[in-house]
Order: structure tokens, then C-alpha cells, then sequence
């Protein structure tokens, strides 16, 4: 094997690999004295077919696996006598004219990653914001609980459905006339005003009564999981069974035990706790923030365009889908397209902050284990069908790609979880608006075009159709999204036996939304 370099221009390298044919030829006549043996052919003894005949029923698969073989062992050479490491998958390309018996005259183009200088971590020093839970909060907590958790009563017969009452209805419905999957439903549970149907289908039944009967018309939201209803008109029978009025829910020992728990006073410790969980996450962000700012303050060095690019198409695609669905979507497109350097900007900042995390790890020993990995991809299976789960586990199972993109997370959590460990932190009690507010300021400390504000904001939340905010921008968090390993490529792919996971939407009565909408029982 010949290896020549043509390109070494920053983290540009490209070369130019020649694989003698003999070298191919030998390959195949090892592989047809490996397969011998097992050939089975009318008029010869087992294991006595001759070579050119297993050549000649066999010669285009033989050749095709040597001489991928020889590929794959030429390029891991290249890699190993030139110490290359590789930010992305090399490009290959093979020379054209080829053909079986003549050498093969390969291109690889890649770029490598940088040297960087692993940091000093000995005098990290950072600020801790501390937020302690006051009773008012729990006892706000214990109040929205409780009015989640609310029981409802028969209501008089003439009473008349208004917001916060519960009705216990039957419905149908049908598309163009024609009933449609999940728009059928009896005995459902439905309370006025919560917004757990599509927009329009609720206020429609205000004023009804038990033994009411209404046909009632709705159009599904153009972003609705289930595609096929995706702004679509329909129309809906719908027979009111009961009519039921909320009941007073007393907060006390009785209901603390209704729950399952011993005393109120057990109650309000878990509400407590999950309130405490929620401000820590808030300060592990705010933390986290801190830390990044300042290895991206005192690290600049030249990253792979490759990587780049990659990350910076993630940040668009993210940012149109959000822009689509605001209330005027071509405005919202508008306002990223304008600030769109901006955005290169911060994949830029996203994939130095990867690599210099990525350094820090490996110098000081950090890993994934085995153990963390294999939960990893049992989580991740979770979000296809059952069917497919085993598919999409033996997919990663052979795709190094795929790996890196599962660990690249947990990875860089651990990673700052080390450093938080060799900082010298220092505490200061805020309030949650402080918090936030601290929060905000360093997401606004990314570079932006000199003399524009640096201030940018989140991704809009996915909302209900009917309750869109006004158009915004959309931005994704200014931060290292990963710690991303030498090889990190694109997200995985799903497995070719089509895993495509369905929106849990997708499981329930088409006329509701999807499962996420709903008021969560606990704050």
C-alpha cells in the first residue's frame, strides 16, 4: 500500500491511497480457501469443488468483501501511521475507471481534530446560588395540589355546564363523513376550561346540560401529531351523560392519607423535597453556565468546519421548526435569517466548549461505564415501538456513531460534575428571581455582532394551538450541548426497519391533545 499526503492546510488533510491489486487477489484466493470446505456442487466430493469454480459462481461477492476489507484496513493504517485523529467520518472516494484487477487509487479527505492544551483546573473558583424554599411556597404547592387533585359531585338536573364543571360525555367523531381512528370515546371524562381537547371543541359545550345531545364543529390544529388530522375540519356527536360540579377539597390529615402518605406533615415534606429538587436544577444550570463562560473566555483554538457546520445545522433546524409555529411564521424566519451569523457563532462556541470538556475527561480519567451505556440505550429504545426496540438496540450496538451520540450528555455532565468537584465554590442564599435572572444574563454572554445586543432568547415553548405566543426569536441555549467524543457525527439514524416512534397523542381519542399538554398534579 502506497500512501501519499496532498493536503495539510490547518485541520485540512487529505491523501491519496493506492492498494495494489495483488494484494486484493490475495485476499479473495485466502477467502475461496476459507469457503472450499463448505461449497457444495453437482459431480464433486465435498470440500473438492476446484478454486476457478468457486471463482466463477462466486467471483463478484469475493472481490466486493476483499476489497472492502482492504479499504477498511487501508484507511485505519493511514489513520495509525499518521497518528490522525479524526473529526468526523473521512470522505473516501475511489478513483474512477476501476476495475477488478488493477489497483485501487483511493482519496481520503478529513479533518482532524486540534491539539489543545488541557487547562489548568487547580484555581477554578465559582459562585453557587443557593435558593431556599419558604412554607409559602409549599403551601402554594399543597393548593394547586389539592385543586388537581379535586373531587366533583352530581349537579342539579337543570344546572348548565359553565368553566370548572365536569362533564361525562360520549362522543363521535367523523372527518368528510367518515369516523376517524381515536375520535371515538365513552364515558370521557372532560372539564370545562382546562384545555384538554383541541381548541373550539370545550367552549362548544358550555351551557349544556346532563342528557343534552350536540353535534359540534372543530378544526384539528395544523401542528396536531396525528398528520392525517392535522388541520383538518371535523365533526363531532356528542351525548352529555353527566354533568358534575367541583367539590371543596379540604387540605388536611384525610386528604395527606387519600394520597396514599401518613400525615400532612409527610406531604409537605415530598413537596418540599420536589421544590428543592427543581431551584437545585435551576443553580446546577446557573453553575454550569458559569463554568462555561469561563473555559470559553480563557480557550480559543481553531475547530473543525466539519463539526461545525454539523452543530450549526441542528441550532437551524430546531430554530425553523420553532418559527413555524408561531403566529406568523415568515416573520419568525425572517428574524432568524437575520441573525444568522449569530447563530454560526454560538455552533462554533458549542463545538470548542465539546472538545475542550472532551479533553478535560480524558486527561483526568473521566468515563462512561458499560453499566451507564447499556441505560442509555435502553432509555433511548423506549421512544420506539416495541417491535422495534431490538432493531434500533443492535443498531447501536454496531454504530460507533450512534454510541458517541448517546454518551456525548452523560459525558459532559460528568465532566462538569468533576470540575464542580475541583472548584472552590462559594455560596450566596437569592431568591428564584434572582436565580432566573443570573441565568438569563450569562445566556446573553455569548458573542454577538459588536454593537447589537448580546441578549437573545430561548426557544419558544410548543404550546397549544390556541394559546401561541407572540413571535419571537427562537434560539437554542448558548452552551456546549455535549462533550462530543474525536469521532462525533450527525444524531444517530433509526434502524432500517422504520422505528419511528408515535406521539403518545397518537395512543389517546384523536379529539385531545397530546399527553404533555395536560396540568401536571404536582408543581
Amino acid at each position: 500500500m502506497q500512501i501519499v499526503e496532498t493536503t495539510n492546510e490547518g485541520l485540512k488533510r487529505a491523501y491519496s491511497v493506492t492498494i495494489p491489486a495483488k494484494d486484493i487477489e490475495a485476499r479473495i484466493d485466502a477467502e475461496v480457501k476459507k469457503v472450499a470446505p463448505q461449497v457444495r456442487m453437482p459431480g464433486f466430493r465435498p470440500g473438492k469443488v476446484p478454486a476457478n469454480l468457486i471463482r466463477k459462481m462466486h467471483g463478484e461477492a469475493l472481490h466486493s468483501d476483499a476489497f472492502n476489507t482492504a479499504v477498511r484496513e487501508s484507511i485505519d493504517e493511514l489513520m495509525r501511521s499518521n497518528k490522525l485523529r479524526p473529526a468526523l467520518q473521512p470522505k473516501v472516494d475511489l478513483g474512477d475507471g476501476y476495475e477488478q484487477g488493477k489497483d485501487a487509487e483511493l482519496t481520503v479527505e478529513l479533518e482532524v481534530l486540534p491539539e489543545i492544551e488541557v487547562p489548568a483546573i487547580d484555581d477554578l473558583k465559582l459562585e453557587k446560588l443557593v435558593v431556599p424554599v419558604a412554607d409559602a411556597e409549599v403551601d402554594e404547592a399543597l393548593a394547586k395540589l389539592a385543586e388537581n387533585q379535586k373531587s366533583y359531585k352530581d349537579a342539579p338536573k337543570t344546572k348548565k355546564a359553565s368553566d370548572g364543571d365536569q362533564l361525562i360525555i360520549d362522543f363521535v367523531g367523523r372527518v368528510d363523513g367518515t369516523e376517524f381512528e381515536g375520535g371515538k370515546a365513552e364515558g370521557a371524562p372532560l372539564v370545562l376550561g382546562s384545555g384538554q381537547f383541541i381548541p373550539g371543541f370545550e367552549e362548544q359545550l358550555t351551557g349544556v346540560k346532563a342528557g343534552d345531545e350536540k353535534t359540534i364543529t372543530v378544526t384539528f390544529p395544523e401542528d396536531y401529531p396525528a398528520e392525517h388530522l392535522a388541520g383538518k375540519q371535523a365533526e363531532f356527536d356528542i351525548t352529555v351523560k353527566e354533568l358534575k360540579v367541583p367539590g371543596e377539597t379540604k387540605v388536611d390529615e384525610d386528604f395527606a392519607k387519600s394520597l396514599g402518605l401518613e400525615s400532612l406533615d409527610q406531604l409537605k415534606g415530598l413537596l418540599k423535597g420536589q421544590l428543592e429538587q427543581e431551584t437545585a436544577g435551576l443553580t446546577r444550570t446557573q453553575m454550569k453556565r458559569q463554568l462555561l463562560d469561563r473555559l470559553a473566555a480563557d480557550h480559543d483554538f481553531a475547530v473543525p468546519p466539519a463539526m461545525v457546520e454539523a452543530e450549526f445545522d441542528q441550532i437551524w433546524e430546531q430554530l425553523q421548526a420553532e418559527a413555524a409555529k408561531e403566529e406568523d411564521p415568515a416573520a419568525a424566519l425572517k428574524e432568524i435569517e437575520s441573525e444568522k451569523d449569530d447563530y454560526k457563532r454560538i455552533a462554533e462556541r458549542r463545538v470548542r466548549l465539546g472538545l475542550l470538556l472532551s479533553e478535560i475527561g480524558q486527561a483526568n480519567g473521566v468515563e462512561v461505564s458499560n453499566q451507564e451505556m447499556q441505560m442509555l440505550v435502553q432509555q433511548a429504545a423506549q421512544q420506539y415501538r416495541p417491535e422495534d426496540r431490538e432493531k434500533f438496540v443492535e443498531y447501536v450496538r454496531n454504530e460507533p456513531m450512534a454510541q458517541a451520540q448517546l454518551r456525548a450528555p452523560l459525558y459532559e455532565d460528568k465532566v462538569v460534575d468533576f470540575l464542580f468537584d475541583k472548584a472552590e465554590v462559594t455560596e450566596r442564599e437569592v431568591t428564584r428571581e434572582e436565580l432566573e435572572a443570573a441565568i438569563e444574563a450569562e445566556e446573553a454572554t455569548d458573542e454577538i455582532t459588536p454593537g447589537k445586543s448580546a441578549e437573545k432568547k430561548k426557544p419558544a415553548a410548543k404550546k397549544p394551538a390556541a394559546k401561541k405566543a407572540p413571535a419571537k426569536k427562537a434560539e437554542p441555549k448558548a452552551e456546549a450541548t455535549a462533550a462530543k467524543p474525536a469521532a462525533k457525527k450527525a444524531p444517530a439514524k433509526k434502524p432500517a426497519a422504520k422505528a419511528e416512534a408515535k406521539p403518545a397523542s397518537e395512543k389517546k381519542p384523536a379529539a385531545k391533545k397530546p399527553a404533555a399538554k395536560k396540568a401536571s398534579a404536582k408543581k
